[in-house]
């Protein structure tokens, strides 16, 4: 595409970005039609005694900043998870427990993934506390060294991270 093109491109994007709003806006994702709901109870009455309890059902597609796509879909039945041991999941939360962590998985979605970067952003702490944060999040299974002081949220996390943020929000 050359740069004639471009610019009409992002010149009709803008127009039209410009004449939406708010009652003609689509609603917010969640609202109105539960197809992801109504697709859940379908399989839970395809599988029958199993599903009996119902499930519980996450899914994402999502686009980062850097420009990297995942989907992903996880649907567990609610029998195994209330008779799990939910003890086990204590030091994956316990790992997102802290704000700079947060943050850290945040900037690290958005494309710093070294240690060094990391280290510059303001109120971070120092090296020691970042590698100290960076551990923590790499023991709990949210991050995984990719070479060279480089980070990176497994792809198989990437979702489940931002469902568990929209999940804690008020």
């Amino acid at each position: 595409m050359d740069l004639e093109q471009r610019v009409a491109e992002l010149e009709r994007r803008l127009t039209a970005l410009e004449g939406r709003d708010s009652a003609s806006a689509s609603p917010p994702l969640g609202d109105g039609d539960f197809w992801a709901l109504e697709g859940l109870r379908q399989q839970l009455t395809d599988i029958g005694e199993a599903g009996a309890d119902g499930g519980v059902l996450y899914t994402g597609s999502v686009r980062l900043p850097t420009g990297e796509q995942y989907g992903w879909q996880y649907g567990a039945l609610t029998e195994a998870l209330l008779d799990g041991d939910w003890a086990d999941a204590a030091d994956s939360f316990a790992a997102l427990g802290h704000p700079v962590r947060l943050r850290l998985l945040r900037e690290i979605l958005g494309g710093l993934r070294t240690a060094a970067e990391l280290a510059a952003l303001d109120g971070a702490g120092t090296t020691g506390q970042i590698y100290h944060h960076l551990r923590q999040l790499t023991g709990a299974g949210w991050l995984q060294a990719a070479g060279r002081g480089r980070y990176e949220v497994p792809p198989a996390r990437v979702v489940p991270l931002l469902v568990v943020l929209t999940a804690a929000r008020p």
